[in-house]
């Protein structure tokens, strides 16, 4: 019997968001974001992050004085940010699988910050269209996915579906990019920035890849 991926996605979320006890001042952000300032700092719509979990890049944006709409596919995710972020307008949870519910050109900047490392290709590719459509022409995607070297979080463990797509014993999806696997699923946007980089504000170092690219 084949694994509802899907199914298995939303529970570890819950349960992962849900077993979490931590409010705002808890809430750790990490530099990553600051290369691109430039590029946050000039839209006057709202900034649309993807994936936004505990609220990490949220708390940063918010302290740059933007205007963010923070979505997860966790519902417990998104209680936790109402909680956490009052002054927040507007968050939404849904799946990104099905569509991402905003109108065509709503967003300048859209952050994906270590959520789209979760799907087969085909749907990594379906997803990245919805991100072309949401963003204005000239608009960016600021991004961070696994690297394959990210041996302390998961690179290699597991099924292979396909390549580099593994099933995690809970039967999630985990994806892990070398450099030529990121510019190609990238490949229908203008590359502006793309490195291998550790990231430290976890227990153990992750390796990953940031970029920034724009809507062409």
């Amino acid at each position: 019997m084949s694994t509802d991926h899907r199914a298995a996605s939303k529970k570890y979320w819950d349960d992962s968001h849900g077993s979490q006890s931590y409010d705002r001042s808890v809430i750790k952000t990490d530099d990553w974001l600051e290369r691109f300032d430039d590029i946050i700092m000039n839209t006057d719509k709202p900034i649309l992050d993807l994936g936004c979990g505990g609220g990490n890049d949220t708390l940063y944006l918010i302290s740059k004085g933007k205007r963010v709409i923070p979505c997860d596919l966790s519902e417990i995710a998104i209680e936790n940010i109402r909680k956490n972020f009052p002054e927040i307008g507007e968050a939404y949870c849904f799946d990104m699988l099905d569509g991402i519910p905003f109108e065509d050109g709503s967003f300048d900047v859209v952050i994906a910050d270590l959520c789209l490392h979760y799907f087969t290709e085909k749907d990594t590719e379906r997803i990245l269209k919805e991100i072309r459509r949401i963003l204005t022409s000239g608009g960016h995607l600021i991004f961070r996915v696994n690297s394959l070297h990210d041996v302390n979080h998961g690179a290699g463990k597991g099924t292979e579906i396909e390549k580099h797509v593994f099933e995690t014993e809970s039967g999630t999806l985990k994806r892990f990019f070398d450099e030529d696997d990121t510019r190609y699923i990238f490949r229908d946007f203008d590359i502006e920035y793309l490195n291998e980089e550790i990231m430290s504000r976890y227990k153990f170092e992750k390796r990953l890849f940031r970029g920034c690219v724009k809507n062409c």
